[in-house]
């Protein structure tokens, strides 16, 4: 009898451990759910509060994905009608930029420079930079082609979600961030999956700028 109630005992306090256990494991989910909805939420206030600036003398339009049948991608042709727009309201140099990726059929800044052209901007106004591998490369490798050209105050023209981070990757680098962002709708089907990605990239930024950590 003793035996069977120490038993019985021992279920009973494993039972009361393995509750608590499950209670801080939810409790913690809970918190990491709250948190991302927050970053998520961070990235959109963001992306509404940038004001757009017409003191540029040159553009940098950051590269997104090209199909693989040479089409832009859905983000891709937000951000080449926005760089249009703001060409349009001051003609000036424009750098497309992009490597290719693996299942696109051209580096992308070509693919993009392309594009605005047959969209009717001259030829020798728009240069494809074909090398860069993530937004600091593209910033950076652009602004060395427009530096060369004596621009001074480029434009970065990309996605909506993306510009703030873009924006503070530039000033990084030593740009007066200034920016345009291309207007990611709801009705185009990746509206929350580009910005929960957009936030755990902010997480990455922070992670590489602040802790030097090897992301």
């Amino acid at each position: 009898m003793e035996r069977r109630t120490a038993n019985i005992s021992r279920k009973s306090a494993n039972g009361k451990k393995l509750r608590r256990i499950l209670r801080v494991v939810t409790a913690l989910c809970c918190v990491g759910v709250l948190g991302y909805a927050g970053l998520v939420g961070f990235v959109y206030y963001r992306e509404t509060h940038v004001p757009e600036s017409l003191d540029y003398d040159s553009i940098i339009v950051l590269g997104a994905q090209v199909l693989p049948t040479g089409e832009p991608s859905v983000q891709l042709r937000f951000r080449l009608d926005k760089a249009i727009e703001m060409y349009k309201r001051k003609p000036c140099l424009i750098v497309t930029c992009g490597a290719r990726g693996g299942d696109e059929p051209e580096p992308e800044g070509k693919v993009m420079r392309e594009l605005l052209i047959a969209d009717g901007l001259p030829g020798d106004r728009v240069i494809a930079e074909t090398s860069s591998q993530d937004t600091k490369e593209n910033i950076r490798h652009a602004w060395e082609i427009l530096r060369d050209r004596g621009c001074e105050t480029p434009l970065i023209v990309t996605s909506d979600y993306h510009l703030p981070r873009a924006l503070s990757i530039a000033e990084d680098i030593g740009l007066v961030p200034r920016g345009a962002g291309g207007r990611c709708q709801p009705w185009a089907g990746t509206w929350l999956k580009n910005h929960m990605r957009e936030a755990l990239s902010w997480v990455k930024y922070w992670g590489v700028k602040h802790l030097g950590l090897p992301l």
